[in-house]
């Protein structure tokens, strides 16, 4: 790249699906003619899609994470957590692991810092219920769920025992889905090992305020997941949601009283925090963009992924969907566009048309619509493993490997105990560990940075 006599620096901030792929792809295109910093909390990129089947047992956690450094070559990797952007001395500053805080300068920076957990105002819920959207949150749920079975096998209360064998999954959309379908087929295996309970019921509730599951989905999905659930006694609830959470169970709006001791939150997500304090125009949370993914009035800042308004050109007036798809299409052309802005090649708008999307019900049943082409059963089941492995970038022998070996041989049913519930807050402060960003101690001295030498 060409266009300026001083090396140049660029940062990325975030290492989800858009800050991987951007971070990845200019690399490429840059050739080392510029710096490329990428400020993550974790020295990985997590494919996400896959997560339930840590919960499930079925993946080991290292199968879902990529690793950056070798996977990103040519990309300096800063392990932080960012807090603070001041966008006129194009300097941010950030938290390390041991809290140092430092500061870096850049000169084109992208946004791709993700979402967290959407919580709602109902009493009870952020004390009693977990999310999913980590490996420790996926590693956490796996514990729990089989320390439910195994306390409800070892008491003679029949009421507790009842409610150590109810799970609740609060959200119908795709991760909620994927969660109740896979929990529900891992806690009656984990069950079946307890002959004192051989003939008490695992109950598994799905909840949602939609009219039907997947509702965001292809509604032959929605039918496709409603009929598996059906066969295997998943207790639906559309249009209802929780009222209160209590130690005990759940206050559903429909008036039952739900006696359980899990309580799943996969209700959907909104924009990282972060974003609210840069005092620029956003949408619901996410920084409004062009159609170049460039923030208007600041040529130096990008934005893409969950954290982005992205006008959808391929439906006027509407915003791009907050998912992975769009994420990794649009981290890999925001790297693009960088490289125009700096004399190479041409910037190009944001297009892209889904592709159509996979579910994982876990065991040999799925549900995909391919192209608009919709599968259910085994047929699905292959597509979407076939995607999985096609679109997650490392790993993958060792992710077939482990689908064979749990075709063969049978889960082992064993707490680690690595995560405990108080490392996973629902919280969305708590998840960033976010610092106050109206703080500083005074005279704090900080290391500051530009780019690697």
């Amino acid at each position: 790249m060409s266009g300026t006599s001083r090396r140049q620096h660029v940062v990325i901030v975030g290492a989800g699906f858009a800050g991987f792929h951007a971070a990845r792809t200019l690399a490429r295109l840059a050739r080392g003619a510029i710096d490329i910093t990428l400020v993550s909390q974790a020295d990985y990129f997590l494919y996400l899609p896959l997560l339930p089947e840590v919960a499930s047992g079925v993946l080991d956690a290292r199968r879902v994470t990529v690793p950056l450094a070798a996977r990103c070559r040519g990309v300096r990797h800063v392990l932080g957590e960012v807090y603070e952007i001041d966008l006129g001395r194009r300097t941010l500053e950030y938290l390390d692991p041991e809290n140092g805080r430092h500061a870096m300068t850049y000169d084109r920076l992208v946004l791709t810092v993700g979402s967290v957990n959407k919580l709602l105002p109902i009493p009870g819920v952020s004390e009693h219920a977990h999310g999913f959207r980590s490996v420790a949150e996926a590693l956490y749920l796996r514990d729990h769920l089989l320390r439910q079975i195994e306390l409800a096998d070892a008491t003679r209360d029949a009421g507790e025992r009842a409610a150590r064998c109810t799970f609740v999954v609060v959200g119908a959309g795709y991760t909620g889905t994927e969660v109740a379908g896979h929990g529900q087929l891992y806690t009656r295996q984990a069950a079946r090992l307890r002959p004192g309970l051989r003939d008490q019921p695992i109950r598994w509730l799905l909840i949602d305020t939609a009219p039907r599951v997947l509702p965001e989905l292809d509604p032959r999905l929605s039918d496709c997941a409603s009929r598996v659930f059906a066969r295997r006694g998943v207790d639906v609830r559309t249009e209802t949601t929780v009222e209160v959470a209590t130690p005990e169970g759940v206050q559903l709006s429909d008036g039952e009283f739900v006696p359980t001791r899990s309580l799943i939150w996969c209700v959907g997500v909104r924009p990282d925090p972060l974003i609210d304090g840069l005092g620029l125009p956003s949408t619901k949370g996410r920084l409004n963009v062009d159609e170049y993914l460039g923030v208007p009035g600041h040529p130096e800042l990008f934005a893409c992924g969950d954290a982005a308004a992205v006008p959808d050109l391929t439906r006027p007036g509407q915003l791009t969907a907050m998912t992975a798809q769009h994420a990794q299409r649009q981290g890999k052309l925001v790297a693009h566009n960088i490289a125009a802005s700096y004399g190479h090649g041409e910037r190009r708008p944001y297009r892209h048309h889904d592709l159509g999307f996979v579910v994982d019900l876990g065991g040999a049943k799925a549900a995909a619509n391919p192209f608009g082409v919709a599968l259910s059963g085994v047929l699905a089941k292959a597509v979407t493993r076939g995607y999985h492995v096609l679109a997650i970038p490392g790993g993958r022998t060792r992710i077939i490997a482990e689908w064979l070996l749990d075709v063969l041989l049978p889960r082992q049913m064993v707490q680690l105990g690595l995560v405990r519930g108080s490392a996973v807050p629902l919280t969305a402060d708590a998840q960033r560990g976010l610092v106050d960003r109206r703080i500083r101690p005074p005279g704090e001295k900080m290391e500051t940075s530009h780019a690697p030498r």
